[in-house]
């Protein structure tokens, strides 16, 4: 990969936060037909302009059924009640291993209507296979895979059955290290169809209401009691707070502790940063850590984020996506355990001014080694559009790459005219579903398709993919970090806004033929290290068992 003189990328980092242009070593290819992916959402709307109508769907990658390659989940919506013109159900794609996906909803048992929202997958009862939570407006459903290619509906006796709010993204994660992954579930505000506000710009015509129109609600936490059953410990972890109105979450260890702590973006309310005790509770330190609003000291309108090692420190770092013209957030952490807000001063801020962000995430597009970062962006309304000349109700992506120093530029409108098409995106998330090593992209749209982008790398840059399996730990392996020279990847479910990206790590080399001195510590405690994997190399890692190929 070519740069300009080091003498001019000095420069131009310390004038403007900008670097030398350089090829992407990548494009992004719509195969979304050719892969047999045919899904419309459905937002119910029929003109009374109900809130849950601007938000979209979730999308996720996982393997349901353990034959080593990434399938498809999608959320959708639903007719509202006396308004029913057509059934929806959230659709299950199998990965056919060439290429193509095969619907297989209705054969394993998904399709049931429900006005989704998230989706969350792990293994929450560790007998080997993924099961899936799908959040909801209404009751949210939890369903258990038989390992027979269907899922069964385990709400009720979960304990999970009668839960009902406005909900968003999930998480699974263990936060108390007792081997068993417990569930985070962010909920929006308290509406329904009966508690809608009449919204209008000239007093007449209804339009979309801004969450400021209704009261916030908490988030819950469920915690697994084994067996198959849930308690909501919410109140007694410490996260019971009305005033929260929270779209996206994700996971981190924000003190290098090894337990798992939270972040959540809030829409008009404070960002929240729950901070694990290690004793069953967690303080909420978001202003405290420079999280919690803008630097004007506003409280912006936080849909999707992520958290990463994105820039060679010993911290992971955090983007979340906010409002049309606000910018999105982009975090360092700083001495003393705070963060930075890096946007308002490098091209970040300045790209996403303009833009309405959802999904997000880091991920290494380009194998070189260092995390990059995609948005998908649209507006909630396309009266806005109508109204003001610089809004457009669809809007093209932010792909940010990282330029080995943890400086991004937006090289979206390079990647193909089909990637850098204006949409109205939600959900985002990645994982490899043609098993060549590099990551792919799954986006989806308010009201319109999914959209499913294979990754073509045009530059010699290879990875190793990485599965790792709990034994003390949670079989999911969810928290697990894996270390090696120069970096730091983890583990996790959700983050993005809605949506949640494979589980397999992959780890991009740069060019180098293999990966050595990994290191691996484990939820439990356990602390394993393995030999040298090879480029190209996809291998397993057991946590009682060491590397499997």
């Amino acid at each position: 990969m070519r740069r300009r003189s080091s003498a001019l990328i000095i420069l131009l980092l310390g004038v403007t936060g900008a670097f030398a242009q350089t090829q992407p070593g990548f494009r992004f290819i719509d195969i979304t037909k050719s892969a047999g992916i045919r899904f419309t959402h459905n937002t119910g709307a029929f003109g009374k302009k109900y809130l849950p109508e601007t938000l979209g769907p979730g999308a996720a990658f996982l393997d349901f059924d353990n034959d080593g390659w990434q399938d498809i989940l999608l959320q959708n919506g639903m007719d509202w009640p006396g308004h029913k013109r057509k059934r929806t159900t959230p659709a299950l794609y199998r990965n056919n291993r060439n290429g193509t996906f095969s619907d297989v909803t209705k054969a394993s048992g998904l399709d049931f209507e429900i006005y989704g929202m998230g989706i969350a997958a792990a293994d929450f009862n560790n007998d080997g296979f993924v099961d899936v939570f799908l959040s909801a407006v209404g009751q949210s459903r939890l369903l258990m895979n038989t390992g027979k290619g269907t899922f069964v509906d385990v709400t009720r006796k979960a304990g999970l059955f009668g839960k009902e709010a406005f909900s968003t993204s999930a998480l699974w994660f263990d936060y108390d290290k007792d081997g068993r992954s417990d569930l985070f579930v962010a909920n929006y505000v308290r509406w329904s169809p009966d508690q809608d506000v009449f919204c209008s710009i000239d007093g007449k015509t209804k339009t979309y209401c801004t969450p400021e129109a209704y009261r916030g609600a908490t988030v819950w936490l469920f915690r697994n009691r084994g067996e198959g059953g849930f308690e909501d410990v919410t109140a007694r972890a410490g996260l019971l707070d009305m005033s929260s109105k929270s779209l996206g979450v994700a996971m981190l260890d924000y003190d290098n502790d090894s337990w798992p702590d939270l972040v959540v973006a809030n829409d008009t309310q404070p960002n929240k940063l729950y901070r694990n005790q290690r004793d069953g509770t967690f303080a909420e330190i978001g202003v405290r850590a420079g999280l919690a609003f803008s630097e004007e000291g506003k409280a912006r309108a936080g849909m999707g984020v992520d958290a990463a090692y994105f820039d060679g420190t010993d911290t992971p770092g955090i983007a979340v996506t906010n409002f049309f013209n606000e910018m999105m957030g982009l975090y360092r952490p700083v001495k003393g355990g705070g963060y930075s807000d890096e946007a308002p001063r490098t091209l970040v801020g300045k790209a996403t001014r303009r833009t309405l962000g959802f999904g997000c995430f880091f991920f290494d597009a380009n194998l070189d080694g260092f995390l990059d970062l995609l948005v998908a962006n649209g507006h909630i309304d396309d009266v806005a559009a109508r109204v003001r000349d610089d809004v457009k109700y669809a809007q093209p992506p932010h792909l940010f790459l990282n330029d080995t120093k943890g400086v991004f530029r937006d090289i979206a409108a390079e990647l193909g005219v089909d990637f850098a098409q204006p949409k109205v995106a939600r959900g985002a998330a990645y994982g490899d579903i043609d098993n060549d090593g590099d990551p792919d992209v799954l986006i989806t749209t308010n009201g319109g398709p999914a959209y499913l982008f294979r990754n073509d790398l045009t530059v010699g840059n290879r990875s190793v993919r990485l599965q790792l399996v709990g034994a003390k730990s949670n079989r999911s392996a969810i928290g697990a970090v894996v270390r090696y020279p120069g970096g730091a990847r983890v583990v996790k479910t959700g983050s993005s806004y809605l949506s949640q990206s494979e589980l397999p790590l992959t780890i991009g080399l740069n060019g180098r033929d293999s990966l050595a001195n990994v290191t691996i510590d484990w939820p439990s405690g356990v602390r394993t290290q393995t030999g040298t994997i090879r480029s190209g190399e996809r291998v397993t890692l057991f946590e009682d068992k060491g590397v499997v190929r």
